[in-house]
């Protein structure tokens, strides 16, 4: 049976669609399906952020056929975790939630390290650090859901 794996953030143009590209990458012959979404609406529709692409193209990730869209409530439904990248992004994926019993986590919560949140590069311009800290906790993720 496919598990399927929401990654969200603030607007899907940076961290959760280079989440959705690095777990697709590692995920070797698994049986995973990945999504990317935003919390907001503000660039649905949209590929990745340039410098985003760029920095993910760099390290042998292609973003470049993801669209951004936003997170619903439909997607409890259709995913068996969904994992956000900062506390925020947790809050509002929550009010979403309604009666589903569907795990919602952190990314860095498979991190082997203190981080508690993924840094929004959009604002920080790391790019490099971002995709670094998404790489580590997406292989932690991979190791506790499909070993």
């Amino acid at each position: 049976m496919t598990t399927r794996i929401l990654f969200v953030c603030l607007g899907n143009i940076c961290r959760s669609p280079a989440a959705e590209g690095v777990a697709r990458a590692l995920a070797g012959g698994r049986d995973l399906r990945f999504d990317s979404a935003g919390t907001g609406d503000w660039h649905l529709g949209h590929p990745p952020h340039p410098p985003m692409q760029a920095a993910a193209r760099a390290r042998g990730y292609d973003l470049s056929r993801l669209r951004a869209r936003q997170v619903t409530p439909a997607d409890f439904d259709d995913f068996d975790l969904i994992i956000a990248m900062d506390a925020d992004n947790l809050d509002a994926i929550e009010a979403l939630r309604g009666g589903s019993d569907t795990p919602v986590r952190l990314l860095t919560d498979y991190a082997e390290g203190p981080e508690d949140h993924v840094p929004d590069p959009y604002f920080t311009g790391d790019f490099d650090g971002a995709l670094a800290l998404i790489e580590r906790c997406t292989r932690g993720l991979l190791r506790d859901i499909a070993p």
